[in-house]
This record gives structure tokens, sequence and C-alpha cells, in this order.
């Protein structure tokens, strides 16, 4: 059972890149899904979450209009497309699952629940510059 994350890359500012979080071993569609991010000498922060109850989406405000989350409960993954990168998003990425629904936008909100998620993807490194 685990959760890895995929889409490692460098890109220019302007450019996109789309991330991977892919389970083994559960059904991702019956998890909500968190994607965070952790830039050199920051804390994690979340970018974006869905729900599993009713689909919701939220994205932090500097991603907004730019990123977008979404499931594919077939490949059973959840992708988050990054369109007009911006040197400030680079960062490791991680993906973070939890059936607690409340667990996952604790933690995206305020890092509370940081130790009790279900699942937590190993980080993939985003590099936006020229």
């Amino acid at each position: 059972v685990q959760l890895q994350a995929f889409g490692a890359g460098l890109v220019q500012p302007g450019g996109f890149l789309r991330l991977s979080c892919a389970a083994s071993g559960f059904t991702l569609d019956r998890y909500a899904i968190g994607w965070f991010r952790q830039a050199p000498g920051k804390e994690r922060e979340g970018v974006s979450c869905v729900s599993n109850s009713d689909g919701s989406t939220y994205y932090t405000t500097s991603v907004k209009g730019r990123f977008t989350i979404s499931r594919d409960n077939v490949k059973n993954t959840v992708y988050l497309q990054m369109n007009s990168l911006k040197p400030e998003d680079t960062a490791v990425y991680y993906c973070a699952a939890d059936r607690r629904e409340s667990v996952i936008l604790g933690t995206y909100y305020s890092g509370s629940y940081y130790y009790t998620v279900d699942y937590w993807g190993q980080g993939t490194l985003v590099t936006v510059s020229s």
C-alpha cells in the first residue's frame, strides 16, 4: 500500500507541468486528496485539495486560475495540472490521501493533522527557472 507522486521537472517561467499522485493497494476515489509543497527554507503549505464527498476543490490564492486538481478513477490517480508557472512555484510537491476529508482540509489550511494523514507520497521536485 503506497502513494507515489510523479512529474518532477525543470520548466521555464510561463510553462506547464502535470504532477500525478498514484495509489497502489487502495482506491483513491474514496479518499480526500491534497497537494502540498515545500520551498527551500519555508514551511510546507497546502496548494490544492479535492473532496471525497462532493468533489469540491480548493486552491490556495497564489495558484488560483493556474493550477487544476482532477481525478482519474480508472487510473486510480489524481493530477495537478500546473500552468503559467512562476519561479515562486519552485518547491518539492507532495500528495496526501486520507479517508477523512476533515484531516486533509485541516492539514491544507493549517497543517493541523500533518502527522495523522493516512498516506503521504514521496516528494517530487518542480523547478521553475529560465
